[in-house]
């Protein structure tokens, strides 16, 4: 059986297993995506659609993103102070594999439709996943705030130690540092860590955190 589809304005016959190459689709390499713009099924009995046949797709398997061959553009005007213009194109394609000819359930299949890249679907789409992160994002920074804020209630006053001002006592509040008692304990192994995590490049052992955070540890 092959089927005929519609996808980038362009038509494509095809049958199981064939490889092509469309328009760029908004989807990732190994996604599973539908093509539902169907205009004939070929087979013992041919459909033809009128202009598409119902409930028929074509469901295909993304393997690559990749750019077609450059494609140069000239343009010349012939007059007095006529210009040149040398342009060049190199159209984005998207790699697929068929692997399954519907000839009808396509509402039912749970495969997503194919979508072209640069349709107005996929803008929608991709502009409505931002404000979501952005709204995310906003939501954690007063627990983050709000985290801080309790560690330097409850913690010692990390800004005794020597070179440990506002920005550094947030890092370690951050890091789960809030006591003197908690950097007395540290070992070999704690300060390498806290070095590479924070990127402090040697100034706890330069500054002797350790010691100090001992002495102000007995109170």
């Amino acid at each position: 059986m092959f089927a005929v589809l519609k996808t980038g304005g362009k038509q494509y016959k095809v049958q199981s297993g064939d490889t092509l190459k469309v328009e760029k689709l908004a989807a990732d390499a190994g996604e599973k995506v539908q093509f539902n713009e169907i205009l004939m099924l070929g087979g013992d009995t041919p459909v033809v659609g009128a202009p598409l046949v119902d409930g028929a797709a074509v469901q295909a398997e993304v393997i690559d993103q990749i750019k077609g061959d450059k494609v140069i553009h000239f343009v010349k005007r012939r007059r007095k102070h006529g210009s040149k213009r040398t342009k060049g194109h190199r159209q984005q394609l998207t790699v697929l594999r068929v692997t399954e000819i519907l000839e009808k359930g396509a509402d039912k299949s749970g495969v997503k439709a194919a979508i072209g890249a640069g349709s107005v679907a996929a803008v929608a789409v991709a502009a409505a996943a931002k404000p979501a992160k952005k709204a995310e994002a906003k939501a954690e920074a007063p627990k983050a705030e709000k985290k801080a804020a309790k560690a330097d209630a409850a913690g010692d006053d990390l800004k005794q130690l020597s070179g440990v001002g506002p920005a550094l006592e947030k890092k370690l509040h951050e890091a789960g540092v809030t006591t003197f008692a908690q950097i007395a304990a540290w070992n070999d192994d704690d300060v390498a860590a806290m070095d590479e995590k924070l990127s402090f490049k040697g100034r706890i052992e330069r500054e002797g955190w350790i010691e100090q955070a001992k002495e102000l540890a007995k109170g």
